[in-house]
């Protein structure tokens, strides 16, 4: 499809139960006079959505009528040459292969969505596959057969020692911390709940980034989570 729009709309289908995402990256992909948008908030919308052959899918996994695997599917089926970007909060090993597997080119974490979509969109057409970092290294990890590691074992995200898997060592706390971002809690929430001082906590997180190499808690949770440094 690499070349095929360079004076004609891009037709693209955004499909997104959230409503302010939705409207988040609907509105950044506005900007582009060439974009022609339609969006779903279902599966069943976005299923009606491909009778106008979209020529870019991006869309969430977990919808609350079923699951984006099913519309990626769908899609490579009937629309052969669209292509498809997940754009999803947290990728689990089994949903990032899946989707991959059944056609997708690009997969990112929703907090890690770039603030220039429609350059990515335009990557995506021209023929990349656009990877939120952590991500890349987990399928590069699976391709080269490599281990995941043990999980730390630490109950409601209280560890007992300094975490190291592949070269990546967390101390204790760090390790609660990022147990905590896992569950969706607040820096302040993280600090109460440890009895350590709030203004502590974005230095422990700065830390747990360079470690773990990411630049969003997104993907730090996901890094983690492959490594075996957390369980959820």
């Amino acid at each position: 499809m690499a070349g095929g729009h360079d004076t004609g709309s891009i037709r693209i289908l955004l499909v997104e139960d959230d409503a302010p995402t939705r409207d988040r990256i609907g509105a950044a992909l506005a900007l582009s006079a060439d974009f022609v948008i339609r969006t779903a908030a279902t599966l069943a919308e976005a299923m009606a959505g491909l009778d106008a052959a979209p020529d870019v899918l991006l869309t969430d996994l977990c919808l609350p009528d079923g699951h984006g695997l099913s519309l990626i599917r769908e899609t490579r089926q009937r629309l052969p040459r669209c292509e498809i970007m997940v754009i999803s909060v947290l990728g689990d090993e089994d949903s990032v292969l899946a989707a991959i597997r059944v056609g997708a080119s690009g997969y990112l974490l929703k907090d890690s969505f770039p603030e220039d979509v429609a350059r990515t969109v335009r990557d995506l057409v021209a023929g990349h596959s656009p990877i939120s970092a952590s991500i890349a290294r987990y399928i590069v990890r699976q391709t080269q057969g490599q281990p995941q590691g043990q999980t730390s074992g630490m109950p409601h995200g209280q560890s007992h020692g300094a975490a190291t898997i592949a070269g990546v060592q967390l101390t204790p706390r760090e390790i609660d911390i990022l147990w905590g971002i896992a569950k969706g809690f607040r820096y302040a929430d993280i600090a109460d709940h440890l009895g350590i001082s709030r203004q502590t906590v974005p230095g422990h997180i700065k830390n747990i980034y360079r470690k773990l190499e990411v630049n969003t808690r997104g993907e730090a949770v996901f890094e983690a989570i492959q490594q075996g440094l957390i369980r959820l």
